[in-house]
């Protein structure tokens, strides 16, 4: 009798009945992880600021067969996130899963950022995930079945790169915030991991990355491109499932073509 590898991949990956709420989810890498998110079989919330953007993603999926919303959220403000989760509530009655997915980056020399831009990076990079890992991490510990958060960080939390420093520090922040979090909720059933992309051709490297520093990039890592949006979605399944997952919570995991490996 042939191995049914099919189904023993689901089993170990698959997100039938299950709820995601993608933050950020209007973006380069949150709508590739929105839908490898639905193509696994949960539902998705595609929550952003971009109506525009967030009906295309979501009208995307559902062309898939999968159930998919896109719901409005700003992420600087707590009020917003918290009716971001009663909506999600209202509509499937249950939340399993969390990308805090949203990034802005303020692309200036040191001398020259003002304190505006400063305090908005740390505001949507790093106070965001907060509020989106108290918020929704609460109603998750409620859950018979708890659930899992998956926050995005960034190669640069650990790599200094020049004109990222505001990035950066809100990145290392994320991931230690990522560590902390996830001891707090272990013991209500909620696993919290943190996914740290390399180069990929998001908004926030586009504004920063000139064809010389693209160079650079590229000869400082070993697969000598870029990484595509789709190649984050293994790490995240993983992260995310309840049966992949089970043992994993507190993690920091790295998709970058081996850049931190050469760096240190």
């Amino acid at each position: 009798m042939p191995v049914d590898s099919a189904a023993f991949l689901k089993r170990l990956f698959g997100l039938e009945g299950q709820v995601a709420v993608v933050i950020g989810g209007t973006g380069v890498l949150g709508s590739a992880l929105a839908r490898g998110l639905a193509q696994a079989g949960a539902a998705v919330v595609v929550a952003g600021r971009s109506r525009q953007r967030g009906e295309a993603c979501a009208e995307q999926l559902r062309s898939l067969g999968a159930v998919a919303q896109f719901l409005p959220v700003d992420v600087t403000s707590r009020g917003s996130i918290e009716q971001l989760l009663q909506a999600t509530l209202e509509r499937f009655g249950q939340v399993d899963m969390l990308i805090n997915g949203a990034g802005v980056n303020a692309a200036s020399g040191y001398f020259e950022v003002e304190d505006d831009s400063w305090q908005q990076v740390l505001q949507s990079n790093l106070t965001a995930v907060h509020w989106g890992c108290q918020v929704f991490g609460q109603q998750m510990s409620r859950q018979e079945q708890g659930g899992a958060i998956l926050n995005i960080g960034s190669v640069t939390a650990h790599t200094p790169l020049s004109r990222v420093f505001a990035y950066s520090a809100s990145k290392a922040a994320v991931v230690n915030l990522t560590q902390n979090v996830a001891r707090e909720l272990a013991p209500h059933g909620v696993r919290v991991n943190c996914l740290c992309p390399g180069f990929f051709p998001a908004e926030q490297n586009r504004k920063i990355l000139d064809p010389q520093r693209v160079e650079n990039i590229m000869r400082q890592t070993p697969l000598a491109r870029f990484g595509e949006p789709h190649e984050l979605v293994g790490a995240a399944l993983l992260l995310l499932s309840r049966t992949a997952g089970s043992f994993i919570t507190g993690a920091v995991y790295y998709v970058d073509g081996g850049f931190t490996a050469m760096r240190f």
